[in-house]
């Protein structure tokens, strides 16, 4: 894939169609990828990784990420074409068993995702994401 959006969008494709073979596509085949999965350890290596979203996909019922606050930074800055571009977003997240509308649940992550430019298109290289805790504060006069 050519362009990092693109890319960066297909990774939420595999994620919610379970496709394994376009999740594998993704990544950079070194035994330094990393990811970094909500409330988890690192992991470390493609193989590693690679399965834990196997694991993971197969796990879940129904799941679709709508994306906001989607920022890019892109390394070398300038006129330079880009070698390596970092992607921060939040993941609102709406999952389920696809039994019911009561089995739905929502949440929100915030990510952020570094990817490489390979001879044959981008590919995640790093991935971390870390939940986002909805606090609720009561206002002091209804309190």
């Amino acid at each position: 894939m050519s362009d990092y959006l693109t890319t960066h969008r297909a990774f939420y494709d595999a994620v919610e169609t379970g496709d394994v073979d376009l999740m594998a596509s993704l990544w950079v085949d070194d035994p330094e990828t990393s990811c970094v999965h909500p409330g988890a350890l690192p992991l470390r290596g493609t193989a590693q990784v690679l399965r834990s979203w196997t694991v993971l996909m197969a796990n879940v019922g129904y799941i679709q990420f709508f994306l906001t606050d989607v920022e890019v930074t892109a390394f070398p800055r300038g006129d330079a074409e880009p070698t390596t571009v970092a992607v921060s977003c939040t993941e609102n997240i709406l999952s389920g068993d696809g039994g019911s509308v009561d089995a739905f649940t929502g949440g929100k992550a915030v990510c952020t995702s570094i990817l490489v430019k390979q001879p044959g298109g981008w590919k995640f290289w790093s991935r971390h994401a870390s939940p986002i805790a909805e606090l609720h504060i009561e206002d002091e006069d209804t309190a």
